[in-house]
């Protein structure tokens, strides 16, 4: 069983960057694919980005699309979200989430995924 654990967020400015990072405490990422949702108080949780099991895929929110880069270092056994160009509405907590499937396409529905993080905050000041 893989248990995702997330580092990296912090306060930062608008305009500034962060790198969020989601390691695993259990079995390797590499056989999951992986994915990252955001939830703001008083927001639902949503979609973020989301990465194939080896790599080859991505797929973004709109409100990402440019400013977010999802990626994965399998030898290391992470999973990085690389923000840029960070704005107030970024602001919430982060969750990383690990999906079983044989397939090579990148999993988007929260429901897709078995096993989530607990959470790093985000908090851009304009």
């Amino acid at each position: 069983q893989v248990q995702p654990v997330e580092s990296g967020g912090g306060l930062v400015q608008a305009g500034g960057s962060l790198r969020l990072s989601c390691a695993s405490s259990g079995r390797t990422l590499s056989s999951y694919a992986m994915g990252w949702f955001r939830q703001a108080p008083g927001k639902e949780r949503e979609f973020v980005a989301a990465i194939s099991r080896i790599g080859g895929s991505t797929y973004y929110a709109d409100s990402v699309k440019g400013r977010f880069t999802i990626s994965r270092d399998n030898a290391k056994n992470t999973v990085y979200l690389q923000m840029t160009s960070l704005k107030p509405e970024d602001t919430a907590v982060y969750y990383c989430a690990a999906g079983s499937t044989y397939s090579t396409r990148v999993l988007i529905p929260a429901t897709s995924y078995d096993y989530w993080g607990q959470g790093t905050q985000v908090t851009v000041s304009s």
